[in-house]
Order: C-alpha cells, then sequence, then structure tokens
C-alpha cells in the first residue's frame, strides 16, 4: 500500500512527499543550475559544480579590492560603485593573493552577478570557514537601505564586504567567503509548522525528546565538553596572530591561533567582551532533505552576545541519510559590551527551518565534499583536526 501524504507536505514516517518543484520556496541544487543556463545567475568565469550547494550558491571575490574608510550602504537612487567613489582609500590587487589585515573594512565586486525574475529574491550568508576565522562579511548590492538581501527582481553586480576581525587573511580573485540562498515567493515559516516537522523528522536531539520551538527551535551551549574529561569545551582567539591563508586546508596548528577553554566547577563559563569564541551545542542538529535552516544571529532576549556569524544550514546537514547523525552546531559568539556568564544547557540561539521548492540533487555531506558534517566542536577546515 502507498504511504499517504499529510498536510505538512509529508509521507508519514517523515519522508518527502515528492521531489517535484514547489510553487514557492528556497531553489535547490538543480533550480540554481537551470538560473545559470538561464542567465539568471552570472559570471564573469564560469560558475563551476562545486559552488553549487544543495540549496545555496557560493560567491567567489573579483579581482580588486577596495579599502574604505567606513562600512556602508547606497541606499536607494545610489550604486556601490558611487559610493566607493566617496569612501574608497585605495584599491588592492587580489589576483595572486593578498592581506587584508584584521580591523580594516573592504569592499569586493564578486565575478557572479544576477538577474533575478519578479517573484525570485536573495539572501546571503558568510560560509562557515569564514564564520569561524572570525571574517565578518556582509552581501551589498546597489541601491540596497539592508546588507545581505538581495531584493526581488534586483538585476545588477553583487559586492562583499569583508572585514577581518581577529585574524588578517590572505584572499585572491576566487575565494569564497559568502553564500546566497535564493528564493521563490516568500512562504510563512511558523511554528505550528515546525512542530509538525519535529514530530515527524526529529531536529534536534533535546533532553527528555522535548524541543522549545518559539519563533524557532532552541539550541543550547556545550559546557560539559559532551562528557569526555580533560577536553576543552571550547576555544578562544589569540591575539596578534600570523596570517591565516583561506586557500589552505588542514594546515595551521590551532595552538598559534586559539586557546583551550574549559568551564568551572558549575559547568559555566565567562565570557570576555571582544574576545571570539568557538564553542558548540549540546543538541545533535539535523536538516531534512526538502528544507535548510537558518540560525538566528542575535538576539537580546537570551543575552548582549551574538552567535553564529555563519547562519546557513543546508539540507542533509546531520542528516542520518546522508551519514550525519549527531552533528553539532558550531556556535561563533562573541559578547558585547559586558562580561557574559553561560552555564552549560543555556539557550543561544535558535533555528528557523524554511521548506525548499524542491528536493536538491545532492545532500550535505562527504559525498559532496562538504567539510563539517558529523562535527562536534570543531575549528575552520584551515586548521589541523584535534584527536
Amino acid at each position: 500500500m502507498a504511504a499517504e501524504e499529510g498536510p505538512d507536505g509529508l509521507f508519514e514516517g517523515g519522508e518527502p512527499a515528492s521531489a517535484g518543484p514547489r510553487p514557492t520556496g528556497i531553489l535547490p541544487a538543480q533550480e540554481l543550475r537551470a538560473m545559470v543556463r538561464g542567465r539568471e545567475i552570472l559570471a564573469s568565469a564560469e560558475i563551476g559544480e562545486d559552488q553549487v550547494q544543495p540549496a545555496s550558491l557560493d560567491l567567489r571575490l573579483g579581482r580588486v579590492a577596495y579599502r574604505v574608510r567606513a562600512s556602508f550602504l547606497p541606499g536607494p537612487g545610489a550604486t556601490v560603485r558611487e559610493r566607493l567613489d566617496a569612501f574608497g582609500m585605495h584599491e588592492i590587487d587580489l589576483a595572486a593573493g593578498a592581506v587584508l589585515e584584521k580591523g580594516c573594512v573592504y569592499v569586493v565586486p564578486l565575478l557572479e552577478s544576477v538577474a533575478l525574475k519578479s517573484r525570485v529574491s536573495a539572501l546571503a550568508n558568510p560560509k562557515s570557514s569564514i564564520g569561524r576565522l572570525d571574517v565578518f562579511t556582509r552581501l551589498i548590492t546597489d541601491h540596497s537601505a539592508v546588507f545581505d538581501q538581495v531584493a526581488a527582481g534586483y538585476k545588477g553586480p553583487l559586492f562583499a564586504e569583508v572585514s577581518p576581525r581577529t585574524f588578517s587573511i590572505v584572499a585572491r580573485q576566487g575565494s569564497r567567503l559568502n553564500q546566497l540562498r535564493l528564493q521563490r515567493g516568500n512562504p510563512p515559516a511558523t511554528d505550528t509548522q515546525l512542530r509538525r516537522l519535529h514530530r515527524e523528522t526529529p531536529l534536534v536531539a533535546a533532553a527528555g525528546g522535548t524541543a522549545d520551538i518559539d519563533q524557532g527551535i532552541a539550541v543550547t551551549v556545550d559546557l560539559a565538553g559532551e562528557g569526555k574529561p580533560g577536553h576543552p569545551v571550547g576555544w578562544r582567539a589569540r591575539r596578534h596572530t600570523d596570517l591565516i591563508d583561506l586557500a589552505l586546508v588542514d594546515h595551521y596548528r590551532p595552538e598559534d591561533f586559539w586557546e583551550p577553554v574549559g568551564a568551572d566547577a558549575a559547568a559555566s563559563l565567562i565570557l570576555n567582551p571582544g574576545d571570539f569564541y568557538i564553542l558548540a551545542s549540546k543538541e545533535a542538529v539535523a536538516v531534512p532533505p526538502d528544507h535548510a535552516a537558518e540560525m538566528r544571529p542575535y538576539d537580546t532576549r537570551v543575552g548582549e552576545f551574538r552567535v553564529h556569524y555563519a547562519g546557513f544550514f543546508d539540507p542533509g546537514f546531520g542528516y542520518a541519510g546522508s551519514g550525519g547523525a549527531g552533528s553539532r552546531a558550531v556556535l561563533e559568539i562573541r559578547s558585547f559590551e559586558v562580561p557574559f556568564a553561560l552555564r552549560d544547557g543555556q539557550l543561544v540561539g535558535r533555528l528557523v527551518y524554511e521548506r525548499l521548492a524542491g528536493i536538491p540533487d545532492k545532500l550535505y555531506g562527504a559525498a559532496i565534499g562538504s567539510s563539517y558534517q558529523r562535527q562536534g566542536l570543531m575549528l575552520a577546515k584551515q586548521f589541523r583536526r584535534l584527536p
């Protein structure tokens, strides 16, 4: 007997109801390729298959970075190029690689541009490795009054604002700092839908089997070190370190750039204002194939700190069917203004899940070279793996 589709679009047992296209939702990999073929996504250098992620597209830096006096938004009626004329200080050639210094702000035209249809919009986010290096990067478009959003129907160039906060970096033409998630329409994501999805396909392995759902599903911090005595519960970035070349993988010694952090006897940790920490979630997180997720980066209701600069979670992350069972969310945390005490199991953020317009033809995981499937407390891929 064939399974029947439920009201939430899932078969009984939590499997996606259909791999066919839906009229609205986040666009999966196959639709991103179709947009490239249809010249809705354009580039001055060929877009490779390795740029196409399950529900997002990696964006690449162009040849020239502009050092600017201050961050800016062009606003209605102005282009980014016009604002560069006002705020630009000097140009840096990225063709062979160049240093982008911490504490400085750069604007880089991207190799990609878009010609979106009227019902298609986009959101941008730093890639995971970039967030874990504390490189603050945001997308800018012409005439925009907000960062990281591409308005429906926008036709024009894309730019990345790049500001290394902790480590100076070496970047080059083609380096991938941002990713773009495209969406058709604006389907609502409600807590009712999220509860239904969690019942069918558990999204977090929460204590007691229940989940705190309120404008997203709760994620808490692990300060017990996954029960591993002697292991750090987190890492705090060192000051005054060497450069980090974004192109190098499994290269740098963690101890040269990070110091291990342990919780006190009460399983708590005091965050120093301005310091940058890598911590991990207590919950294992899963993203089913027909959904994508995003971590809300800052919520004053839970404390004066920002969590997770790189907030996109692709379909298949932590999903058992793509080899991800047990994957934790790595938390990139910076405290604002005052010291803040975290305790083990404290709420630090919420994951918001949104439906895709179709099931992608590839999922996050080892099969497509994803770096962070089955991760625990894990630094950026540029660092050597810890035992």
